[in-house]
Protein backbone atom coordinates (compact mmCIF):
# COMPACT_ATOMS: atom_id res chain seq x y z
CA UNK A 1 0.00 0.00 0.00
CA UNK A 2 1.67 3.51 -1.14
CA UNK A 3 1.41 6.33 1.34
CA UNK A 4 -0.42 9.57 0.59
CA UNK A 5 2.38 11.20 -0.80
CA UNK A 6 2.68 14.95 -0.62
CA UNK A 7 6.14 15.00 -1.75
CA UNK A 8 7.45 17.85 -4.85
CA UNK A 9 7.23 16.33 -8.29
CA UNK A 10 5.67 13.02 -7.34
CA UNK A 11 4.02 11.28 -10.50
CA UNK A 12 1.37 8.87 -9.19
CA UNK A 13 -0.77 6.62 -11.09
CA UNK A 14 -3.39 4.09 -10.30
CA UNK A 15 -1.00 4.47 -6.53
CA UNK A 16 2.00 3.51 -8.09
CA UNK A 17 4.72 6.43 -7.69
CA UNK A 18 6.07 6.57 -11.06
CA UNK A 19 8.35 9.16 -10.36
CA UNK A 20 9.45 12.53 -8.81
CA UNK A 21 10.70 14.30 -11.55
CA UNK A 22 13.41 13.33 -12.78
CA UNK A 23 13.55 9.69 -13.79
CA UNK A 24 16.90 9.06 -14.84
CA UNK A 25 18.77 11.10 -11.67
CA UNK A 26 16.20 8.48 -9.51
CA UNK A 27 17.80 5.42 -11.45
CA UNK A 28 21.46 6.48 -10.74
CA UNK A 29 20.39 7.52 -7.53
CA UNK A 30 18.55 3.88 -6.91
CA UNK A 31 21.62 1.62 -8.58
CA UNK A 32 24.29 3.77 -6.50
CA UNK A 33 22.70 2.72 -2.88
CA UNK A 34 21.45 6.69 -2.33
CA UNK A 35 17.69 6.29 -3.02
CA UNK A 36 15.05 3.42 -2.19
CA UNK A 37 12.02 2.92 -4.55
CA UNK A 38 8.30 3.43 -3.09
CA UNK A 39 6.81 0.15 -4.69
CA UNK A 40 3.41 1.11 -4.73
CA UNK A 41 2.85 -1.85 -7.61
CA UNK A 42 3.60 -4.50 -4.98
CA UNK A 43 1.03 -6.58 -2.97
CA UNK A 44 1.56 -9.04 0.20
CA UNK A 45 -0.03 -12.03 1.36
CA UNK A 46 0.81 -13.13 4.52
CA UNK A 47 0.36 -17.28 5.34
CA UNK A 48 0.65 -18.82 8.94
CA UNK A 49 0.23 -21.84 10.55
CA UNK A 50 2.53 -24.85 11.08
CA UNK A 51 1.67 -26.26 8.38
CA UNK A 52 2.50 -23.62 5.99
CA UNK A 53 5.93 -24.03 4.21
CA UNK A 54 5.27 -27.70 3.90
CA UNK A 55 1.95 -26.59 2.01
CA UNK A 56 3.35 -23.96 -0.30
CA UNK A 57 6.24 -26.80 -1.31
CA UNK A 58 3.16 -29.10 -2.37
CA UNK A 59 2.03 -26.65 -4.32
CA UNK A 60 4.37 -24.51 -5.90
CA UNK A 61 7.87 -25.03 -7.90
CA UNK A 62 9.77 -24.09 -5.55
CA UNK A 63 11.66 -26.41 -2.48
CA UNK A 64 10.44 -24.02 0.73
CA UNK A 65 9.49 -27.27 3.21
CA UNK A 66 12.69 -25.93 5.32
CA UNK A 67 13.02 -22.39 4.47
CA UNK A 68 14.71 -21.10 7.50
CA UNK A 69 13.72 -17.64 9.10
CA UNK A 70 15.29 -14.96 7.28
CA UNK A 71 15.87 -16.97 3.92
CA UNK A 72 14.93 -15.52 0.56
CA UNK A 73 13.33 -17.50 -2.32
CA UNK A 74 11.50 -17.24 -5.60
CA UNK A 75 8.72 -19.68 -6.37
CA UNK A 76 5.71 -19.88 -9.16
CA UNK A 77 2.49 -21.45 -9.38
CA UNK A 78 1.70 -22.98 -12.45
CA UNK A 79 -1.37 -24.61 -14.11
CA UNK A 80 -1.83 -28.28 -15.21
CA UNK A 81 0.05 -27.58 -18.36
CA UNK A 82 3.46 -26.19 -17.05
CA UNK A 83 2.45 -22.18 -17.64
CA UNK A 84 2.88 -19.54 -15.15
CA UNK A 85 -0.25 -18.66 -13.56
CA UNK A 86 1.74 -16.53 -10.20
CA UNK A 87 5.05 -15.35 -9.31
CA UNK A 88 5.81 -14.32 -5.84
CA UNK A 89 8.79 -13.17 -3.60
CA UNK A 90 9.32 -15.38 -0.21
CA UNK A 91 10.15 -14.86 2.84
CA UNK A 92 9.65 -16.36 5.92
CA UNK A 93 10.48 -15.07 9.73
CA UNK A 94 9.74 -18.41 11.84
CA UNK A 95 5.76 -17.93 12.30
CA UNK A 96 4.43 -16.18 8.93
CA UNK A 97 5.66 -16.68 5.19
CA UNK A 98 5.26 -13.60 3.54
CA UNK A 99 4.70 -13.27 -0.14
CA UNK A 100 5.29 -10.59 -1.93
CA UNK A 101 3.57 -10.41 -5.76
CA UNK A 102 2.01 -8.06 -7.97
CA UNK A 103 -0.48 -5.97 -6.63
CA UNK A 104 -3.01 -6.75 -9.24
CA UNK A 105 -2.52 -10.53 -8.67
CA UNK A 106 -3.31 -10.32 -4.90
CA UNK A 107 -6.97 -11.39 -5.13
CA UNK A 108 -6.94 -13.96 -7.46
CA UNK A 109 -4.18 -16.01 -5.49
CA UNK A 110 -5.09 -15.34 -2.16
CA UNK A 111 -8.43 -17.11 -3.46
CA UNK A 112 -6.69 -19.84 -5.24
CA UNK A 113 -4.58 -20.57 -1.90
CA UNK A 114 -7.62 -20.36 -0.16
CA UNK A 115 -9.23 -23.31 -2.25
CA UNK A 116 -6.05 -24.85 -1.45
CA UNK A 117 -6.32 -25.26 1.72
CA UNK A 118 -8.60 -28.32 2.63
CA UNK A 119 -7.74 -29.55 6.04
CA UNK A 120 -4.32 -28.31 6.77
CA UNK A 121 -3.32 -25.41 9.59
CA UNK A 122 -2.64 -22.85 7.58
CA UNK A 123 -4.58 -19.32 7.35
CA UNK A 124 -4.14 -16.67 4.46
CA UNK A 125 -4.37 -12.71 4.56
CA UNK A 126 -4.52 -10.15 2.49
CA UNK A 127 -1.70 -7.84 3.94
CA UNK A 128 -1.29 -5.20 1.45
CA UNK A 129 -3.41 -2.49 3.34
CA UNK A 130 -1.13 -3.35 6.35
CA UNK A 131 2.69 -3.28 4.59
CA UNK A 132 4.57 -0.46 2.78
CA UNK A 133 7.32 -1.99 0.27
CA UNK A 134 10.45 -0.79 -0.34
CA UNK A 135 12.96 -1.79 -2.69
CA UNK A 136 16.71 -0.45 -3.53
CA UNK A 137 20.50 -1.96 -3.03
CA UNK A 138 20.97 -4.20 0.31
CA UNK A 139 22.86 -1.46 1.90
CA UNK A 140 20.20 1.39 1.39
CA UNK A 141 17.13 -0.67 2.27
CA UNK A 142 19.36 -1.23 5.85
CA UNK A 143 19.89 2.20 6.07
CA UNK A 144 15.84 3.27 6.02
CA UNK A 145 14.74 0.64 7.85
CA UNK A 146 17.71 1.09 10.97
CA UNK A 147 14.85 3.02 12.96
CA UNK A 148 12.41 0.41 12.93
CA UNK A 149 12.20 -1.79 16.29
CA UNK A 150 14.32 -5.03 16.73
CA UNK A 151 12.40 -7.55 14.14
CA UNK A 152 9.90 -5.47 12.29
CA UNK A 153 11.46 -4.72 9.47
CA UNK A 154 10.90 -7.84 6.98
CA UNK A 155 13.27 -8.34 3.63
CA UNK A 156 13.68 -10.15 1.05
CA UNK A 157 17.18 -10.15 -0.76
CA UNK A 158 16.31 -11.08 -4.49
CA UNK A 159 18.62 -14.19 -5.54
CA UNK A 160 18.58 -12.89 -9.23
CA UNK A 161 20.42 -14.34 -11.29
CA UNK A 162 22.69 -16.40 -9.19
CA UNK A 163 21.16 -20.37 -9.82
CA UNK A 164 19.63 -21.91 -6.65
CA UNK A 165 19.95 -25.40 -5.17
CA UNK A 166 18.18 -27.52 -7.27
CA UNK A 167 17.63 -24.75 -10.11
CA UNK A 168 19.59 -24.59 -13.42
CA UNK A 169 20.45 -21.58 -15.92
CA UNK A 170 20.33 -21.71 -19.61
CA UNK A 171 21.49 -17.84 -20.01
CA UNK A 172 25.29 -16.86 -19.06
CA UNK A 173 26.73 -16.68 -15.66
CA UNK A 174 30.20 -14.82 -15.52
CA UNK A 175 28.66 -12.03 -18.08
CA UNK A 176 25.34 -11.76 -16.86
CA UNK A 177 24.35 -8.28 -16.85
CA UNK A 178 22.75 -9.15 -13.66
CA UNK A 179 25.57 -10.35 -11.95
CA UNK A 180 26.07 -7.08 -9.58
CA UNK A 181 22.40 -6.54 -9.26
CA UNK A 182 21.92 -6.22 -5.60
CA UNK A 183 18.31 -5.56 -4.49
CA UNK A 184 16.41 -5.62 -1.82
CA UNK A 185 12.82 -5.23 -0.73
CA UNK A 186 11.41 -4.03 2.74
CA UNK A 187 7.92 -4.54 4.10
CA UNK A 188 7.44 -1.33 6.31
CA UNK A 189 4.56 -1.22 8.87
CA UNK A 190 2.88 2.43 8.42
CA UNK A 191 4.72 4.31 10.76
CA UNK A 192 7.78 3.18 9.31
CA UNK A 193 6.65 4.42 6.18
CA UNK A 194 5.52 7.70 7.72
CA UNK A 195 9.20 8.33 9.14
CA UNK A 196 10.85 7.61 5.68
CA UNK A 197 8.45 10.20 4.22
CA UNK A 198 9.36 12.86 6.64
CA UNK A 199 13.09 12.16 6.18
CA UNK A 200 12.49 12.26 2.19
CA UNK A 201 10.85 15.74 2.78
CA UNK A 202 13.71 16.99 5.16
CA UNK A 203 15.74 15.50 2.36
CA UNK A 204 17.80 12.96 4.35
CA UNK A 205 17.17 10.19 2.12
CA UNK A 206 16.14 10.36 -1.65
CA UNK A 207 13.25 8.22 -3.31
CA UNK A 208 12.89 7.05 -6.74
CA UNK A 209 9.97 5.81 -8.72
CA UNK A 210 8.59 2.49 -10.04
CA UNK A 211 9.98 3.67 -13.53
CA UNK A 212 13.55 4.00 -11.95
CA UNK A 213 13.29 -0.05 -10.27
CA UNK A 214 11.60 -1.26 -13.55
CA UNK A 215 14.43 0.10 -16.06
CA UNK A 216 16.82 -1.47 -13.65
CA UNK A 217 15.27 -4.21 -13.54
CA UNK A 218 15.22 -4.77 -17.50
CA UNK A 219 18.96 -4.19 -17.78
CA UNK A 220 19.51 -6.86 -15.16
CA UNK A 221 17.57 -8.83 -17.42
CA UNK A 222 15.07 -10.27 -14.44
CA UNK A 223 11.68 -11.40 -15.61
CA UNK A 224 8.70 -10.09 -13.81
CA UNK A 225 5.16 -11.36 -13.53
CA UNK A 226 2.71 -9.24 -15.28
CA UNK A 227 5.42 -8.43 -17.73
CA UNK A 228 7.55 -11.38 -18.79
CA UNK A 229 4.72 -13.93 -18.11
CA UNK A 230 1.68 -14.25 -20.10
CA UNK A 231 -1.00 -16.68 -19.97
CA UNK A 232 1.05 -18.69 -21.56
CA UNK A 233 4.72 -18.99 -20.27
CA UNK A 234 6.57 -21.23 -19.58
CA UNK A 235 9.51 -21.24 -16.39
CA UNK A 236 12.01 -22.31 -19.47
CA UNK A 237 11.08 -19.44 -21.58
CA UNK A 238 12.61 -16.80 -18.91
CA UNK A 239 15.43 -18.17 -17.48
CA UNK A 240 13.31 -19.13 -14.70
CA UNK A 241 14.93 -21.95 -13.66
CA UNK A 242 17.64 -20.34 -11.72
CA UNK A 243 15.84 -18.67 -9.07
CA UNK A 244 12.21 -19.79 -9.15
CA UNK A 245 12.06 -23.64 -10.11
CA UNK A 246 13.67 -26.86 -8.09
CA UNK A 247 14.47 -29.38 -10.49
CA UNK A 248 14.27 -32.48 -8.20
CA UNK A 249 12.01 -31.82 -5.82
CA UNK A 250 8.38 -33.53 -5.05
CA UNK A 251 5.90 -33.28 -7.57
CA UNK A 252 3.48 -30.20 -7.82
CA UNK A 253 1.24 -28.94 -10.53
CA UNK A 254 2.61 -28.68 -13.79
CA UNK A 255 5.77 -30.26 -12.62
CA UNK A 256 5.76 -32.77 -15.31
CA UNK A 257 6.39 -30.38 -18.24
CA UNK A 258 8.57 -28.55 -16.57
CA UNK A 259 10.52 -31.48 -16.46
CA UNK A 260 9.89 -32.98 -20.25
CA UNK A 261 10.35 -29.43 -21.79
CA UNK A 262 13.47 -29.01 -19.68
CA UNK A 263 14.86 -32.97 -20.20
CA UNK A 264 13.82 -33.79 -23.58
CA UNK A 265 12.20 -30.43 -25.19
CA UNK A 266 12.67 -26.90 -25.95
CA UNK A 267 11.20 -23.93 -24.69
CA UNK A 268 8.59 -22.66 -27.85
CA UNK A 269 9.66 -19.06 -27.30
CA UNK A 270 12.97 -17.29 -25.54
CA UNK A 271 13.43 -14.30 -23.86
CA UNK A 272 15.59 -11.84 -25.60
CA UNK A 273 16.97 -8.27 -24.81
CA UNK A 274 16.41 -5.61 -26.94
CA UNK A 275 18.56 -2.55 -27.27
CA UNK A 276 16.66 -0.05 -29.23
CA UNK A 277 17.45 2.80 -31.85
CA UNK A 278 16.66 5.81 -29.77
CA UNK A 279 16.14 8.55 -32.18
CA UNK A 280 12.74 8.94 -31.64
CA UNK A 281 12.46 8.56 -28.21
CA UNK A 282 9.72 6.46 -28.02
CA UNK A 283 9.15 3.27 -26.70
CA UNK A 284 6.88 -0.06 -27.34
CA UNK A 285 4.62 -0.66 -25.18
CA UNK A 286 4.00 -4.43 -23.59
CA UNK A 287 2.67 -6.97 -26.53
CA UNK A 288 4.22 -4.22 -29.14
CA UNK A 289 5.38 -6.85 -32.03
CA UNK A 290 8.60 -7.47 -32.69
CA UNK A 291 9.50 -8.50 -36.71
CA UNK A 292 11.67 -9.66 -39.00
CA UNK A 293 10.91 -7.71 -42.19
CA UNK A 294 6.91 -8.21 -42.28
CA UNK A 295 7.04 -11.52 -40.21
CA UNK A 296 5.99 -11.34 -37.08
CA UNK A 297 8.09 -13.48 -34.48
CA UNK A 298 7.54 -12.01 -30.66
CA UNK A 299 6.13 -9.42 -28.55
CA UNK A 300 7.41 -6.65 -25.80
CA UNK A 301 7.30 -7.82 -22.67
CA UNK A 302 8.78 -4.76 -21.00
CA UNK A 303 10.92 -1.39 -21.83
CA UNK A 304 12.33 1.28 -20.17
CA UNK A 305 14.77 4.07 -20.77
CA UNK A 306 17.94 3.63 -18.99
CA UNK A 307 20.28 6.04 -17.82
CA UNK A 308 23.01 4.32 -18.80
CA UNK A 309 22.38 2.16 -21.89
CA UNK A 310 19.47 4.21 -23.54
CA UNK A 311 15.78 2.28 -24.88
CA UNK A 312 15.88 -0.82 -24.25
CA UNK A 313 13.07 -3.67 -24.22
CA UNK A 314 12.87 -7.31 -22.90
CA UNK A 315 10.64 -9.46 -25.68
CA UNK A 316 9.39 -12.94 -25.69
CA UNK A 317 10.20 -14.40 -29.70
CA UNK A 318 10.16 -17.70 -31.41
CA UNK A 319 12.68 -20.27 -30.38
CA UNK A 320 14.07 -20.50 -33.86
CA UNK A 321 14.59 -16.83 -34.76
CA UNK A 322 18.39 -16.49 -35.61
CA UNK A 323 20.46 -14.58 -33.12
CA UNK A 324 21.55 -12.53 -35.79
CA UNK A 325 18.23 -11.20 -37.23
CA UNK A 326 17.83 -7.66 -37.95
CA UNK A 327 15.15 -6.80 -36.19
CA UNK A 328 12.70 -4.15 -35.88
CA UNK A 329 9.84 -3.44 -32.98
CA UNK A 330 6.36 -1.27 -33.51
CA UNK A 331 5.72 1.71 -31.96
CA UNK A 332 3.14 4.19 -31.94
CA UNK A 333 5.19 6.40 -34.27
CA UNK A 334 6.40 3.81 -36.27
CA UNK A 335 8.59 1.01 -37.08
CA UNK A 336 12.33 1.03 -34.77
CA UNK A 337 15.27 -1.12 -35.12
CA UNK A 338 16.39 -3.50 -32.20
CA UNK A 339 19.78 -4.95 -31.62
CA UNK A 340 18.85 -8.46 -30.35
CA UNK A 341 20.80 -10.43 -27.05
CA UNK A 342 19.96 -13.61 -26.32
CA UNK A 343 18.99 -14.73 -22.93
CA UNK A 344 17.90 -18.15 -23.54
CA UNK A 345 19.82 -19.77 -26.23
CA UNK A 346 17.99 -21.58 -29.24
CA UNK A 347 19.39 -24.56 -28.34
CA UNK A 348 17.72 -24.01 -24.49
CA UNK A 349 16.27 -27.23 -22.93
CA UNK A 350 16.92 -31.38 -23.58
CA UNK A 351 19.26 -31.11 -21.51
CA UNK A 352 19.40 -35.16 -20.72
CA UNK A 353 20.87 -36.06 -24.03
CA UNK A 354 17.98 -39.46 -25.13
CA UNK A 355 20.37 -41.53 -27.11
CA UNK A 356 19.39 -42.45 -30.41
CA UNK A 357 18.57 -46.43 -31.45
CA UNK A 358 19.91 -47.26 -34.23
CA UNK A 359 17.32 -48.27 -36.79
CA UNK A 360 17.92 -51.29 -39.24
CA UNK A 361 17.01 -52.21 -42.71
CA UNK A 362 14.59 -54.61 -43.20
CA UNK A 363 17.55 -56.37 -45.18
CA UNK A 364 19.72 -56.41 -41.82
CA UNK A 365 16.65 -57.84 -39.80
CA UNK A 366 16.34 -60.67 -42.00
CA UNK A 367 20.23 -61.38 -42.36
CA UNK A 368 19.99 -61.22 -38.44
Amino acid sequence: MLPPLDLPGAIVQDGVLQHLGNPLGEQRALAQGHAVALLGDRGVIAVSGPDRLSWLDSLTSQAVAHLAPGESTELLVLDPHGHVEHVASVLDDGETTWLIVDAADVESLSAWLTRMRFRLRVEIRDATGDLVVVGGTDAAVRRVTAAAPEGRALMWQDPWPRVQVGGHAYGPDEDHPGADWDWTEALLAPEDADRLLADARRGDIALAGSLAADALRIAAWRPRWRGEADDRALPHEADWLRTAVHLSKGCYRGQETVAKVHNLGHPPRRLVALHLDGSDSVLPAPGSPVRIGEDAVGAITSSALHHEEGPIALALVRRNTPIDAELVVDTEVGAVAAAQVAIVPPEAGAVAGVPRITRLSRRKVAEA
